[in-house]
């Protein structure tokens, strides 16, 4: 009889798997961005697309938008009429970052947003939690409290209470002051003035929230 059904050899039957590249991606951005927070979402989309080809691990960096801004914040009305001139430049633009953000799933509460924080504290406890390793939840707590809740993140009791609520131990005292204010410096010392930017394995920079698409093509291009 003619055997129909010969068994392969093993070595033929197992096509080789490709093991995800590993990538270090470093998110410089502002937690009072709103484009960093768009960004954030658009980035979870792009390794979404490169799963399985690429093991992506994230590093937050600090960036403050306003690193003149008084300890205790500013009333964003006149913040934002310093800086755009009018009530309806700053509306117009309001308006725009806000269809941007719903079609990533956020709700920006612009009109209940009374003010601009200083940011730097944020930044130290982004920090912390990176040592502990929830730096992804701080930062999306973070995000969410201002943009979509209307709270003011300079506030220690904010900050305190996002820290408990993202586990974080050891919050303020374990901040590492000094170390936070190097790392921002060195960011602007390599001449990154806008956010959100993402430096891919030190190879490629991409700045601005981009699409998934686009920024997947830069993740694959940086583990070619």
């Amino acid at each position: 009889g003619v055997l129909l059904d010969r068994p392969r050899p093993a070595q033929e039957a197992l096509a080789p798997v490709a093991e995800p590249k590993p990538l270090r991606i470093e998110v410089v951005s502002d937690v009072v961005c709103p484009w960093c927070y768009i960004g954030k979402r658009r980035l979870e989309k792009a390794l979404a697309l490169v799963d399985g080809e690429v093991a992506a691990t994230l590093a937050w960096l600090p960036f403050e938008l306003n690193p003149d801004m008084p300890h205790e914040g500013m009333a964003r009305a006149d913040y934002r009429r310093a800086k755009f001139g009018s009530p309806e430049r700053s509306q117009s633009l309001d308006a725009r970052v806000a269809a941007e953000g719903r079609g990533e799933g956020i709700e920006f509460a612009f009109e209940r947003m009374a003010r601009t924080p200083n940011t730097f504290a944020a930044h130290q406890l982004i920090d912390l939690a990176q040592r502990r390793g929830a730096a992804g939840p701080v930062v999306d707590a973070l995000f969410r409290a201002y943009f979509e809740e209307a709270r003011d993140i300079g506030d220690p009791g904010v900050l305190a209470g996002i820290a408990a609520q993202c586990g974080v131990a050891g919050w303020p005292d374990a901040a590492e002051v000094e170390a936070v204010r190097l790392v921002e410096e060195n960011i602007r010392g390599l001449g990154i003035s806008g956010v959100p930017t993402f430096i891919l394995g030190r190879k490629i920079g991409v700045s601005g929230a981009h699409p998934p698409e686009a920024l997947a093509a830069a993740i694959r291009e940086a583990v070619s």
